[in-house]
């Protein structure tokens, strides 16, 4: 219950400031490797924020408190350090400091205030809390939520029942839906690792589809790399996605051989759904339906739509490429690298052009760079080096800081083509309706709206 009976308030609120400022001091005046462990988890923390956030005293707060409990040293965290260096702690506080393992970073609706909380919904889940302002943060500060802002912060458990503002906030304000499906992407790209950290099922579902993705992509293409010109790479994956939604109706045990539309109207939805419409639809009846969607998770997520984007149709190659855990990538730069990779002559100006492009592109990303090291690792080294100017640069030992520098994560973060709960599905669809109508009213104005877990 979320507000259930609580602890006396004074020396649950005190004891929790002591300690979160206690832990904050003894890793920002540590030594060694854990003051070694923290500069790297904070600058890549930074790296992956816009400049002007980055540059700012409470995202580097922020960064700190993540580092508590999800950074690094050896294979322990920071708080594991802490608990084992202050042995004179009480069970009691032990308990608390050990709930603190269950902290995370969130993009949180304020649903409504009380005398002693708030009471907060975490967008990316649905899940609410009641959350204690307990003297970490300014009166200030405090006192500019107020119901319906959207905020970024941190949460950590003081009682089975209660959470505390662990760290500062990134206030966003009264966001509409466009902007706050902006906002949901962003948050994505910035805080990877609390995506759904308060839902691991949630993450387990994400990643399972992102494999069931990969192993049905080889299904239907036979190879990971497949490069067409722009239209039949388009005709290539409306194909897939038809294949995608008829296994998936198939293993359903709903009959595939019927017409899509006759199968939409007798479930009520129209025949232009996309596959993401008709697998919620569907879903909703038997044999699909599921009781509980948080413990079964098979209802609680939709798989985005397989779609080149408008861009890449009429490119001359785009490249398609299919990871167990990168996902699934579309990309007219790759076959273009590796033409010039093949050739392994001294690059124009204009190709020169084109690596730094690359480097810059989002969608190109650790793993694609890692495939072409491994199959051109000569020429790539060559070509980077004469792209960047470094005569120098060395591709064993450069790469993944060359690639760090550049904002890309070395290891695979949850990729777009993963499936979303169906209620960030819904957020998006109904963004993408107001932008539309929007754009319908003012033809002459093109919206830049970020579609966030949208497929690029």
């Amino acid at each position: 219950m979320l507000f259930a009976a609580r602890m006396p308030v004074n020396t649950i609120d005190e004891r929790a400031k002591y300690l979160k400022q206690s832990l904050v001091v003894f890793v920002l005046d540590a030594e060694g490797d854990l003051a070694i462990a923290l500069e790297a988890f904070t600058a890549e923390h930074l790296n992956r924020l816009p400049k002007t956030q980055s540059q700012s005293s409470a995202q580097t707060d922020l960064a700190v408190d993540c580092f508590l409990t999800q950074g690094r040293v050896g294979n322990k965290t920071p708080l594991d350090l802490f608990l084992e260096y202050h042995t004179d702690l009480s069970q009691e506080d032990r308990t608390l400091l050990a709930q603190w393992n269950q902290s995370f970073t969130g993009l949180f609706a304020i649903i409504q205030t009380v005398a002693d909380g708030f009471e907060l919904k975490n967008w990316l889940t649905e899940k609410r809390y009641f959350v204690r302002a307990v003297g970490l943060q300014p009166p200030e500060q405090i006192a500019r939520l107020q119901p319906n802002e959207i905020v970024i912060t941190r949460l950590a458990p003081i009682t089975e029942a209660e959470w505390m503002f662990f760290s500062d906030f990134t206030l966003l304000g009264k966001l509409g839906k466009p902007k706050l499906a902006v906002a949901v992407g962003n948050f994505k790209k910035c805080y990877p690792e609390d995506l759904y950290g308060d839902a691991p099922e949630l993450l387990e579902e994400a990643w399972r589809s992102v494999e069931q993705s990969h192993q049905e992509w080889l299904d239907f293409f036979g190879s990971e790399e497949v490069t067409l010109p722009g239209y039949k790479a388009n005709q290539q994956l409306q194909l897939f996605q038809e294949r995608v939604t008829q296994n998936r109706l198939a293993a359903a045990g709903i009959d595939s051989s019927q017409p899509l539309s006759d199968l939409m109207k007798q479930h009520g939805a129209f025949e232009d759904s996309d596959s993401a419409e008709i697998t919620q639809v569907l879903e909703t009846f038997e044999p699909l339906h599921q009781p509980s969607a948080a413990t079964s998770g098979k209802s609680a997520m939709i798989q985005p739509q397989f779609s080149l984007p408008d861009a890449l149709k009429k490119a001359e190659q785009v490249t398609l490429l299919t990871h167990p855990q990168w996902g699934q990538v579309y990309l007219s730069s790759y076959p273009q690298i590796k033409a010039l990779l093949e050739l392994d002559t001294a690059p124009t100006e204009k190709d020169k052009k084109l690596v730094r492009q690359a480097l810059n592109e989002p969608e190109m990303n650790a793993y694609l760079w890692h495939r072409l090291a491994q199959q051109y690792p000569v020429p790539l080294e060559r070509l980077l080096q004469k792209a960047l100017e470094q005569p120098a640069f060395g591709l064993v030992e450069g790469l993944n800081p060359l690639l760090q520098s550049y904002s890309k994560a070395l290891k695979p973060i949850l990729p777009e083509t993963a499936s979303v709960p169906v209620h960030l599905h819904s957020l998006f669809q109904d963004a993408v309706m107001e932008v539309h109508k929007t754009q319908a009213q003012k033809p002459k104005e093109v919206s830049k709206a970020n579609k966030g877990f949208q497929r690029r």
